[in-house]
């Protein structure tokens, strides 16, 4: 569809921002005053200077339509009682999913999914949703979309979304970076029809690209016939993907008017998909420019105004201090994806070594209040090679990369200079922590689970809100058929089920059941857990053993000290817990209470949550 972009209006008096909150523009929009609330007059101040840090002068004649659109979405929102700012706490537990990750003969994948979602209980696993584009779109498995306001027939509609969000919070992705070639706007720009020829950023091959960074090893720019002749469009994932133009405000203030519309379909949790390379600027490596941090604040601004129950969460999978950035100073994302983690973690056990794990945790700092990170170790994507730069030496990248392809994962790269290098490895989390050097029939079932699920321990664990990937849940291996027929090598990690088949894979398949079993314990009890809110304190403990990852929980109130211990070795290890100041234990997730901390036997590739009391 094509957005009805409005004309300014100058002044706009009774305006409702939010409950109780109303509000007259006067003198020129750059003050603000209140009927039945006083509202902080920085308010507007700080919403015109973000503009003009974007627009320079025009910022006065963006203002107003901003304010608009604000006022539109704030007598459609959520209900009063859905709007209030709310904070996380243990239980705070993502799934991230497709919408059509289930399938029912006679049902909407949707609904099909509802259905699973109750005959499994996973409410009591989890408190949110997290649902992949489902929107209309042409490629990239949702990432190319036709059209933000729809949801995809194939999958079901708004009100089967609306099903899931009265048992669940839901997460929703707005892929803000690009959008498909085969939508209205596009399709706009190619007649030249204003605003549209102005919505997609040109470029010509011989301007200054070179420091572009690049996250595809693909052209940068696409050639398009337009009605006024040819025109190079950048296109930073893939041809089918044309880039939006920042530049124009009217790109700006339609995306803000789709998060909006995002917040008021029932999202709490909005994802700016690819967020880092939004704003170009020629001669630059368009990542992470100060414009691009200015459009996240301002949609983290319009959000506090018209539904500040929803969190932000930005995605950019980049090293560590590029990441964290988007916290800016307490004013961007409440969270970010933690993206070194992954692979960090997965390096540990395929090498038996924590050292650049604990190393990496005792020198992670804690978020600043209302901010935290978003903890996850699978995803759609693969698994980020990036992140690891700066934290791992590269030899060990080799080699990490050669145990992936050893297990029957992909690599995908991206173009650095004149070369390609590893960016993403495309596998399962489950199959890249089979146990090394054995081909899957004589794989020892008991001792894989227990690998992968000590890397789920270990994830859960970590201060911040947790994130479960659908096929580590179930236990799924590599799809290598999904991968070889589409030619996508991320498929392997995206396969999809009939309801029957999933039945048999959680109830019968040998190592998927026992992950789905062991999975749920953790989650469950995980979410009890007062040490395992997003804010409490964390400490790595020093070890001897370079293969024991160690660290402890305390909760805010210190009524509870959990030390989360994981084995990523092949043998098993003797821990004597009073050398961390232990005088008794329980393991949380079996229950027992141990008899001699002095002589605690670990197995290999295990890991315990133990209730410690000194």
């Amino acid at each position: 569809m094509l957005f009805e972009l409005q004309e300014p209006a100058w002044v706009k008096e009774n305006t409702t921002l939010a409950p109780h909150r109303e509000i007259a523009v006067v003198t020129e929009t750059t003050a603000f005053t209140t009927t039945t609330k006083t509202i902080d007059p920085a308010i507007v101040s700080q919403l015109l200077q973000r503009l003009e840090l974007l627009y320079g002068e025009a910022a006065s004649e963006v203002l107003p339509r901003l304010i608009e659109l604000i006022e539109k979405h704030a007598t459609t929102a959520l209900p009063s009682d859905a709007r209030e700012q709310r904070r996380w706490t243990q239980e705070d537990v993502v799934l991230i999913t497709y919408g059509d990750q289930v399938q029912h003969e006679g049902q909407s994948p949707l609904a099909a999914f509802d259905a699973f979602l109750a005959e499994q209980r996973w409410d009591e696993l989890f408190s949110t949703v997290h649902f992949l584009p489902f929107c209309p779109y042409s490629s990239d498995d949702g990432f190319s979309v036709i059209d933000y306001l729809q949801v995809d027939p194939a999958l079901g509609d708004w009100e089967d979304l609306g099903r899931i969000g009265s048992s669940f919070g839901l997460m929703f992705d707005l892929v803000l970076n690009h959008c498909s070639v085969k939508s209205d706007w596009f399709a706009a720009y190619l007649r030249r029809e204003s605003p549209y020829d102005e919505f997609f950023f040109e470029a010509e091959p011989t301007d200054d690209l070179g420091q572009v960074v690049r996250p595809r090893s693909l052209p940068l720019l696409t050639e398009f016939e337009t009605a006024s002749g040819p025109r190079h469009v950048w296109t930073t994932f893939s041809a089918d993907q044309v880039d939006l133009n920042y530049a124009s405000p009217d790109v700006l203030l339609t995306m803000l008017d789709v998060l909006l519309e995002y917040a008021a379909r029932g999202a709490q949790i909005i994802r700016l998909d690819a967020v880092a390379f939004l704003w170009k600027v020629l001669g630059t490596n368009c990542l992470h420019l100060p414009e691009t941090h200015e459009v996240v604040k301002l949609a983290r601004d319009v959000l506090e105004l018209v539904a500040p129950h929803v969190w932000v969460l930005t995605e950019t999978n980049v090293p560590h201090h590029e990441n964290v950035s988007y916290f800016g100073d307490g004013d961007e994302a409440h969270m970010v994806y933690q993206f070194s983690l992954p692979p960090l973690l997965l390096d540990t056990f395929v090498h038996g070594d924590a050292t650049y794990f604990n190393r990496w945790l005792a020198a992670l700092e804690s978020p600043r209040p209302g901010t935290t990170y978003f903890n996850f170790t699978a995803s759609h994507d693969g698994i980020g090679v990036r992140p690891l730069e700066g934290l791992v030496p590269d030899e060990r990248v080799d080699s990490l990369v050669a145990a992936v392809e050893q297990r029957g994962g992909r690599v995908n790269t991206r173009r650095r200079g004149d070369r390609d290098v590893p960016y993403e490895l495309n596998i399962t989390y489950v199959d890249a922590l089979s146990p090394e050097g054995e081909a899957p029939e004589s794989q020892d079932e008991q001792l894989h689970a227990r690998r992968f699920l000590a890397t789920q321990a270990v994830m859960l664990a970590v201060q911040g809100v947790p994130a479960t990937y659908f096929h580590s849940l179930v236990g799924t291996r590599n799809d290598q058929e999904g991968a070889e027929e589409s030619g996508i090598a991320r498929r392997i990690n995206r396969r999809k089920f009939q309801w029957d088949e999933l039945h048999e894979q959680i109830g019968t398949a040998a190592l998927s059941s026992t992950i789905y079993k062991g999975y749920q314990r953790l989650l469950r009890v995980r979410r009890s857990l007062p040490a395992f809110h997003p804010d409490a304190p964390q400490r790595v403990l020093e070890q001897e053993n370079p293969a024991l990852i160690a660290f402890e929980r305390t909760s805010l109130d210190a009524s509870q000290r959990i030390l989360v211990v994981a084995n990523s070795g092949d043998a098993i290890t003797t821990l004597n817990l009073s050398d961390w100041n232990v005088a008794q234990a329980k393991d949380l997730v079996t229950e027992e209470t141990l008899g001699d901390i002095a002589n605690y036997q670990l197995p290999a590739g295990s890991a315990v949550w133990l209730e410690v009391s000194v």
